[in-house]
């Protein structure tokens, strides 16, 4: 067991943090309250003038795909030989040994949703996983949380020459495809138990039907307020759940967002525009959003942002407006919920893994260390701090 003393509790559910312990048992958190007693067998982190957070979770990030260092030609996260590849995981293509992750668990980043870029109009499943391990499986949070797709110039400038040449092409595809899936859905329906009468098995039509079925949302690429209502527009057509993705004019309509009420992943505001749909970049945004209701999440979109500026963002996001509480919120539990995992990550508290991260002050704010980073319970990152001897034990 983990025994975590004295800290002041931030536990993205209340406002206002608060002095307690924390108790992890068998990975879980079982107990939060002030002077808990260890037994002999607990190990101890003296807490005492720092600062608890649950774990930081990005929804939507590229890390173990687009491999830090390696450039163009070692990436997996766009496959770029066909325009639809629903069927692609991102599960088959992490790679849970780069050093980004080590950097993003330095840093607190201890959940993170990622998978397939925006070339393609589908582009495959996102999963949700640990930041810590050797083995992908081992990492999984849930292996399938969204389907990608993309609206916008990158699918566009990517398949110019293919067949994308503008924006109606891309939404026609899409739905091309989810008419198809639904089709296929139909037929497989009505055969039954007839082996006989099923359609043949089409993998990227297979791909779609946990969409259709509402088991996952699409995980809608839209940078610009028309590709935005463009996504919503289609998810209503086929009665299925979508996610937004970058929202960056989502300030310029707010209103209708905040009526949608649609999970909103906002990032990177990082850096000035590179492309005519980022122009109206600002980190205003992620503020505007959160003071009008909306669910928002801030994302670094790593490697577009290194993963480990996560906290950062947050800081620049209030430094602009956002409310602080908003903020840790849009790195926790926000982002929890916008990718299905908030059962497990997300806040302190009980029953949730033993996710917390220990700071020596305020994670948005330049200088501040993170001291400590546990994963269910285990220390993957800092130092252990023992009591002296004058520490009460059952």
């Amino acid at each position: 067991m983990l025994l975590i003393k004295n800290g002041t509790i931030n536990d993205a559910v209340h406002e206002e943090p608060y002095l307690s312990d924390i108790l992890v048992s068998q990975g879980k958190i079982i107990k939060i309250e002030p002077n808990i007693i260890p037994d002999k067998e607990t190990a101890v982190f003296d807490a005492a003038g720092k600062y608890i957070y649950p774990g930081f979770i990005d929804a939507h990030s590229h890390i173990g795909l687009d491999g830090y260092g390696i450039g163009y030609e070692g990436q997996d996260y766009n496959e770029l030989n066909d325009i639809v590849t629903p069927q692609l995981r991102a599960i088959d293509a992490i790679q849970p040994m780069d050093e980004a992750f080590l950097k993003a668990v330095k840093a607190g980043i201890t959940s993170v949703a990622t998978g397939p870029g925006s070339s393609n109009v589908l582009g495959g499943t996102f999963t949700a996983i640990k930041t810590i391990g050797k083995r992908i499986d081992d990492m999984v949070i849930r292996p399938a949380i969204a389907m990608k797709c993309a609206f916008g110039e990158n699918p566009k400038r990517c398949y110019r020459d293919k067949f994308d040449t503008t924006r109606m092409s891309t939404a026609a595809k899409l739905r091309e495809m989810l008419f198809k899936a639904r089709e296929y859905a139909r037929k497989i329906e009505a055969a039954g138990e007839d082996e006989s009468k099923r359609p043949l098995f089409d993998i990227k039509l297979e791909a779609l039907l946990p969409v259709l079925r509402k088991e996952i949302p699409l995980k809608a690429h839209a940078h610009q307020a028309n590709d935005m209502f463009t996504a919503i527009r289609i998810a209503r057509e086929f009665g299925v759940d979508i996610t937004l993705e970058h929202v960056t004019e989502g300030h310029l309509i707010v209103e209708e967002l905040a009526k949608e009420n649609i999970p909103l992943a906002v990032g990177p505001s990082f850096g000035h525009p590179t492309k005519f749909e980022l122009r109206n970049k600002t980190w205003e945004t992620p503020g505007v959003l959160a003071n009008a209701g909306c669910k928002v999440s801030i994302i670094t979109d790593a490697p577009v942002i290194p993963q480990e500026y996560l906290p950062l963002c947050a800081g620049l996001a209030v430094k602009s407006g956002m409310k602080p509480f908003d903020a840790l919120r849009a790195i926790t539990i926000n982002p929890a919920r916008h990718i299905g995992i908030a059962d497990r990550v997300g806040s302190v508290e009980i029953g949730k893994d033993g996710d917390i991260v220990i700071t020596d002050g305020n994670p948005f704010e330049l200088g501040t260390t993170v001291e400590a980073v546990f994963i269910e319970g285990k220390l993957v990152s800092g130092e252990m701090k023992s009591f002296n001897s004058h520490v009460e034990y059952h």
